[in-house]
């Protein structure tokens, strides 16, 4: 699978970075899932289901933010009615999570999900999967196994070895794969999720090595934003660097849209997705700056947020590494005493003022 690389010399090249894990494709509506594609960025509607003027709004704003398929809860009657006035509402796809019902599964299918989530640990009835897979089969919607470490009942009794933990996960996964297969249903996704970081890369390298289904990552729950975005990029960053990974969740308490801004930010430094807001790059600063590089970069932060086009900033405390980054970027700034030098694509062309720094950089930015 070729990505595109964002630098001065690959910008506009597709090279192949990741050697993505070939699997079979997915539909879900207008969405593709699979090693043929690119990596999908999910998330879910916080709100009730049964409030459409919020949720509706929510899924909007997910959009907008890059979400690519939007999950929402179908827990009751009242939430699959709803799920069909907010599918007619909405430009992106729409998931349906259901619970303990297989009643619900067939309305949010009947309703215009494109793809529901079932978990093996709360619909286990094979005549009630059987039925599920029949209304799949007939709306031509995708269905995602749902594998859950909490759900699982063995798991529930007590203590469990960490590897026996994995071993439930897989067993649970296959049983229910198995169902699907039995009744030539193969339009799945597979997740297999843990709050656990270790536990979440070991259940997804057992899942590619012994399906060839597309796998939605992440971990079952990660904190406040804040708090979430380190174990969700090591575990979802490294499954995805082994190229596993073709749909993806960062799963984190409060404004979903920070979900998908976390999820951005592990998918570009991978080459995973087209960068579609400026970077700005930062030395760590030490004892070698003369000016206040922190503040400096604060300032330039925050000018960045109001442009939108892929570009790299550096902001630089010396000439040891400063050069050397300004070559991989659009425009940079590497401080001396009392001034610093400006850089485009590389090429020195400026030497200023320590007061005029944070306006001749956004001068030069204005001309890219």
């Amino acid at each position: 699978m070729n990505f595109y690389l964002k630098n001065k010399a690959n910008r506009g090249i597709l090279a192949k970075m990741i050697e993505r894990r070939k699997t079979r494709t997915a539909v879900a509506g207008s969405v593709r899932i699979g090693s043929e594609h690119p990596v999908v960025i999910q998330s879910m509607a916080k709100v009730f289901t049964t409030d459409i003027s919020a949720c509706v709004q929510q899924v909007s704003r997910l959009a907008a933010a890059g979400c690519g398929l939007v999950r929402i809860a179908a827990a009751t009657q009242k939430d699959t009615q709803a799920f069909a006035q907010i599918v007619q509402k909405v430009s992106v796809p729409l998931i349906a999570d259901i619970h303990f019902s297989p009643e619900r599964a067939i309305e949010a299918i009947e309703a215009g999900a494109v793809k529901i989530r079932l978990n093996p640990g709360n619909i286990k009835k094979a005549a009630d999967i059987r039925r599920i897979i029949d209304c799949a089969r007939r709306h031509r919607i995708a269905i995602r196994i749902g594998v859950n470490e909490a759900s699982i009942r063995d798991l529930k009794a007590g203590d469990v070895q960490t590897d026996r933990r994995v071993d439930l996960m897989r067993e649970e996964m296959t049983e229910y794969i198995r169902l699907f297969e039995k009744a030539g249903f193969d339009n799945l996704v597979l997740s297999a999720k843990s709050a656990d970081t270790l536990r979440t890369i070991a259940i997804n390298r057992t899942l590619a090595a012994h399906f060839d289904y597309p796998i939605h990552i992440g971990l079952t729950h990660a904190g406040l934003p804040e708090d979430a975005a380190v174990p969700s990029a090591v575990a979802i960053g490294a499954l995805l660097a082994e190229g596993i990974g073709d749909t993806i969740r960062v799963s984190a308490a409060g404004d979903p849209v920070q979900e998908v801004q976390i999820a951005k930010a592990i998918l570009q430094p991978l080459g995973l997705i087209q960068a579609d807001e400026p970077e700005l790059i930062v030395c760590p600063t030490c004892g070698r700056c003369q000016i206040d590089v922190t503040a400096l970069a604060k300032k330039v932060k925050n000018e960045l947020k109001t442009l939108h086009k892929p570009i790299r900033v550096a902001v630089m405390g010396c000439i040891v590494n400063g050069p050397g980054e300004a070559a991989d970027a659009d425009v940079a700034v590497c401080a001396g005493k009392g001034k610093g030098f400006l850089y485009r694509h590389g090429q020195k062309i400026a030497a200023v003022a320590e007061d005029k720094l944070l306006e001749a950089l956004w001068e030069e930015i204005a001309r890219l």
